[in-house]
């Protein structure tokens, strides 16, 4: 009898388990992109590593839905109410599109985007837009007839955008029906309907919102500062805390005094101590992990990943049903083909020991701050300049390893899901268009700016650091970001980059063998060398479509 009751619990915790499991509400992702799954089942892994938390899995189904529900539906409906697997068949065809580009970018190496591409970009976009701001009421410009963005524009000159900022959206539409192709499998590819609708989509999100949004000088300074945190003029506002007059004797008072004073100092020393120490061991920690776990080449890593085999794509069942030859049914081995659709994906050159990657972030802070100008910070530019060019083995790999573990995370990852989620979508809808400040409120925003600068750089080396109008030295920084045109014209640059990056075959390749190269470095317009030291010279690529 007792041998009896362990199998029957078993059997009905696991009963209990389904039903509980089957009774639970489903999801709207599974309910507009998986019509056909039981209520009880999981939905499909979206991403091909296994190693992919069920947590991102959720959170990208969820934005996918809502992105489907919100720019789709919303028409689709209004067509017919009756068919319900254009949903399913457009998720289908974005899970074949984030699988390659999961492989894509688990084979691409950003280090050289983030530390060398674009810290250029940003510095060439400082030292032209000075150029042209110094040329705006000269002869040049024709006595001030010609604006300040067609200076910078012929300074910088690209054929997907104007020079009063405007992006030409047939540019982006053919550089992302590039991606599709090189994502999609052939019979995914050749129909239209699909493929245009997921290019129009994407070219809506990054094109007419995300991009003319981003650019605007207002929104730039007050994105710096969210990420400076709160002003500490609060804590200045608060009265003063006024002790009440002592009455207590001279002598009482002095030994009080100084016991305070003992006691506090000992207690400053220790946690000073122990700041030092817990310093000095995670420096200790940092730089074993780096030297022992440098990141693998691409080789490397496709011959140790055993998810390049990838997990089978969601199925459709109208969709096998209206398949028409019998090795296209399954969609596993569509999916499984279009990780080696591009397999001749240019590798990284290895005769390039080291890449320097802290040179270029330092000559974008130098530019920044205009450094160059002043003896006391182009003397200490020229000292970290050749401390990082003696230890340059050691701190590529520790930027390498903070990249990947820092920023490059699983945990950044799902962060900025959320964050865009709940943006975009703050109740399952998209909201309403956020009301742009007026000029009043953005002239207050860049003063803020300007104080919050100021207030990061001690008082005692602001005169060295900032010069003698420190206050003019963060201004000569923000001007630069001050024109949304001009701005515009930084973000299609780096967007260039970023796809040359993932997708280097989109590029006519220079002198150099592949896109893996270090970026073009040009003098300045005066014909004076960049003082910052520079180790190698190599040609950069443009992208063709």
């Amino acid at each position: 009898m007792a041998g009896n009751l362990g199998p029957r619990s078993t059997h009905s915790n696991s009963i209990t388990s389904n039903t509980t499991k089957q009774q639970q509400p489903a999801t709207l992702a599974k309910r507009l992109l998986f019509p056909h799954l039981s209520p009880g089942s999981d939905l499909p892994p979206l991403f091909a590593s296994p190693t992919c938390s069920p947590e991102l899995n959720a959170e990208a189904y969820d934005f996918l839905a809502l992105a489907l529900r919100a720019f789709v539906n919303t028409w689709w409906t209004k067509i017919t109410r009756y068919d319900k697997e254009l949903l399913p068949e457009i998720t289908i065809v974005l899970t074949t599109v984030l699988r390659t580009l999961e492989t894509r970018l688990l084979s691409t190496d950003f280090s050289l985007f983030m530390f060398s591409v674009a810290p250029a970009l940003i510095t060439q976009h400082y030292r032209d837009y000075r150029h042209a701001a110094s040329k705006a009421s000269t002869s040049y410009a024709m006595g001030g007839a010609i604006p300040l963005p067609h200076l910078f524009h012929q300074l910088q000159p690209h054929v997907a955008i104007s020079p009063e900022g405007k992006i030409d959206e047939e540019y982006f539409r053919q550089a992302f029906d590039h991606v599709l192709r090189s994502c999609l499998p052939p019979q995914d590819y050749t129909p239209e309907a699909e493929r245009y609708i997921v290019r129009e989509i994407i070219l809506k999100v990054l094109v007419k919102d995300v991009i003319p949004r981003v650019t605007q000088p207002w929104f730039i300074q007050r994105t710096i500062l969210d990420l400076l945190g709160p002003s500490l003029d609060a804590e200045s506002d608060k009265p003063p805390n006024v002790s009440p007059p002592s009455h207590t004797h001279h002598a009482h008072f002095s030994f009080h005094s100084l016991l305070v004073f003992l006691l506090s100092a000992v207690q400053s020393i220790s946690g000073m101590g122990l700041a030092l120490v817990q310093t000095y061991k995670q420096t200790l920690s940092t730089i074993k992990l780096v030297n022992h776990s440098t990141r693998p080449t691409v080789n490397q890593r496709r011959a140790s990943e055993p998810w390049r085999k990838a997990r089978p794509a969601p199925i459709s069942p109208m969709r096998n049903a209206r398949s028409i030859s019998p090795p296209l049914s399954s969609y596993a081995s569509a999916a499984s083909s279009t990780l080696s659709l591009h397999a001749d994906i240019p590798q990284p050159n290895p005769q390039r020991s080291s890449s320097h990657y802290a040179r270029e972030p330092l000559t974008m802070i130098s530019e920044l701050f205009t450094m160059h100008e002043r003896f006391a910070t182009s003397a200490v530019m020229h000292t970290l300049c050749m401390i990082c060019a003696a230890t340059t083995p050691l701190m590529d790999r520790l930027l390498t390893h903070l990249l990947y573990t820092r920023i490059l995370c699983s945990s950044s990852i799902l962060f900025v899901l959320r964050l865009s989620k709940h943006t975009l979508f703050p109740n399952g809808y998209p909201g309403p268009p956020p009301i742009d400040p007026t000029p009043e409120e953005q002239i207050i925003i860049h003063q803020q700016l300007v104080r919050r600068l100021r207030e990061q750089v001690p008082a005692f080396l602001a005169p060295v650091f900032l010069g003698s109008s420190p206050e003019r030295t963060v201004e000569e920084m923000i001007r630069p970001l001050g024109d949304a045109a001009c701005n515009a014209h930084l973000a299609v640059f780096i967007m260039d980059a970023l796809l040359l990056s993932v997708f280097p075959e989109m590029g006519v390749e220079g002198s150099a063998g592949n896109a893996d190269v270090d970026v073009a470095e040009r003098l300045d317009d005066d014909g004076i060398q960049d003082w910052a030291p520079r180790l190698s010279r190599t040609s950069t690529s443009a992208m063709t479509l």
